[in-house]
């Protein structure tokens, strides 16, 4: 059981880890203290539901119904596109960024739909939190299977945890409106390049 539920911690991390657009939104919204229990909340809630799915079998009927990735993928690509050049967009003003206090706040229900959207319109979390996830868990044992699923959820709590909370740390470094041009510049990037993977693959 503990053996499982490692394994499920350890996989969990090694696919959640990673530079995204979901974990570059939870870091931007940590940096600027807006909604980040909300946002921690909603990103880890979901990854909770998908786990869940996976390990109870719901990849299987996924792989069977491959239309609907290709539309979670365009929705996706579609997403990701429009985020990335508003985040570009919103570098060029230093005046227009939150370091200084100077950005509109984001609405709770702004901040909360962005979230769901970064989550839910990316095919890769189907595939890496329900499918991956999924498959290695049911190599577990029927009762295995249920410990590495609270692993991999445990690993997916910390890490938005630690990313959302654990960003105001460097909040002092990035005090300054050019260092928040330049992780708006860093976001844009990522979404788009998710964006232009996603189309391509």
């Amino acid at each position: 059981m503990i053996d499982s539920a490692a394994a499920g911690l350890l996989t969990g991390l090694s696919l959640i880890v990673a530079i995204g657009a979901q974990n570059a939104y939870v870091l931007r919204q940590g940096l600027a203290r807006e909604h980040v229990g909300l946002v921690v909340a909603i990103c880890a809630v979901s990854d909770l539901l998908l786990i869940i799915a996976g390990v109870a079998g719901i990849g299987t009927i996924v792989e069977q119904a491959p239309w609907a990735l290709t539309l979670v993928r365009w929705f996706g690509v579609a997403f990701l596109g429009w985020y990335g050049v508003s985040s570009l967009l919103r570098a060029r003003r230093a005046e227009a960024l939150a370091a200084a206090g100077g950005r509109a706040p984001t609405s709770r229900r702004t901040a909360a739909a962005r979230a769901v959207a970064l989550t839910w319109l990316n095919p890769h979390v189907y595939l890496d939190t329900v499918l991956l996830l999924g498959s290695v868990a049911n190599h577990q044992g029927p009762s295995g299977r249920w410990w590495f699923a609270l692993g991999a959820c445990v690993a997916s709590i910390v890490w938005f945890t630690g990313l959302g909370y654990g960003a105001r740390l460097a909040h002092r470094v990035l005090a300054r409106p050019r260092a928040w041009q330049v992780l708006d510049v860093v976001i844009g990037v990522v979404m788009l390049l998710i964006a232009v993977k996603l189309a391509l693959g």
